[in-house]
């Protein structure tokens, strides 16, 4: 009977973290259909934002080249003349219960230190969440000039975007990095993401033209009160606008992961009530059996 009682409070125990599992499931399910409403909705302001930037970049190269000159990359699009000075801001989660996210993205990282390391370059380091921190400051933790908590803890919002944005642009303009890259995992669908290794700074401005060198013919436009001024004031929007849907990419992989880790639990959770509860009823079958054959067995002694 003491293996029965054991099963018992083992399948009850069991079933107690099968609710929990699913409760889990079904917030991260919640949060994942927040992120991807995110993902679409952002959409239409990049597309907008990226046609105006767009605009002025082919206005001002026709300019320059009426001046028989080339437009000159600046700002945040500028390369330094030496990148020597490597800053790696890599995002993970504050917790675990999410399968592999934290870890790729922790292998991803090293992987990219040990290369920049090995070329002998300077690497400084942000974490934003506590499982890529604590995994990483045990090797890197001279390299880490800074750490906080993970931006999709409760949601991303513009706003950290922007203060993220506005921190890397500022040690990029006043030298002290040469190049910026964030590592994330990109989101693809709930069971699929790729870990990336993404250079934001100098910013691509490839990623904004999209179209640009088709724009020839199209309606004129004009910039008050001139068309440079106007890229200095897009440009920074198109920068932060990219850090943000970096940022809702990252949201929408963690949760897409913690929901499809959850879901695995929960369906062996079920399976391994299923199991004991039979290892249980034969148990008990067996027991029951015993105790009648043994009273059979004691009337017929009488």
């Amino acid at each position: 009977m003491a293996g029965l009682k054991e099963l018992r409070n083992r399948i009850e125990a069991i079933k107690s973290t099968q609710k929990i599992t699913s409760a889990m499931k079904m917030v991260a399910a919640s949060r994942l259909r927040r992120a991807q409403l995110a993902l679409v909705k952002i959409e239409a302001y990049r597309e907008c934002l990226y046609n105006t930037v767009s605009r002025i970049l082919y206005t001002l190269r026709v300019q320059a080249k009426e001046q028989g000159k080339e437009l000159e990359k600046k700002w945040l699009c500028a390369p330094k003349p030496q990148q020597q000075k490597y800053l790696l801001v890599i995002l993970t989660s504050d917790r675990g219960l999410c399968g592999s996210y934290n870890s790729s993205i922790v292998r991803q990282a090293t992987a990219r230190i040990e290369e920049l390391k090995a070329s002998d370059k300077e690497v400084q380091i942000i974490c934003l969440g506590y499982r890529g921190y604590n995994a990483l400051k045990g090797r890197y933790g001279d390299m880490i000039i800074r750490y906080d908590a993970s931006v999709v803890t409760d949601g991303v919002f513009y706003e950290e975007a922007v203060a993220l944005a506005d921190e890397i642009s500022e040690m990029y303009m006043a030298d002290k990095i040469d190049v910026c890259e964030i590592i994330y995992s990109r989101f693809i669908s709930a069971l699929n993401r790729d870990v990336v290794s993404e250079e934001v700074l100098p910013f691509d401005i490839s990623v904004i033209e999209t179209g640009v060198n088709d724009m020839e013919g199209n309606a004129y436009y004009e910039a008050e009160p001139c068309t440079l001024d106007m890229l200095e004031l897009t440009l920074p929007l198109a920068f932060k606008e990219h850090i943000y849907d970096i940022m809702i990419n990252t949201q929408a992989s963690e949760q897409g992961a913690r929901m499809t880790s959850m879901d695995n639990a929960t369906r062996n959770a079920t399976d391994m009530i299923s199991k004991l509860t039979l290892r249980y009823n034969r148990l008990r079958q067996t027991a029951i059996t015993t105790e009648l054959t043994e009273i059979i067995a004691g009337a017929e002694a009488i």
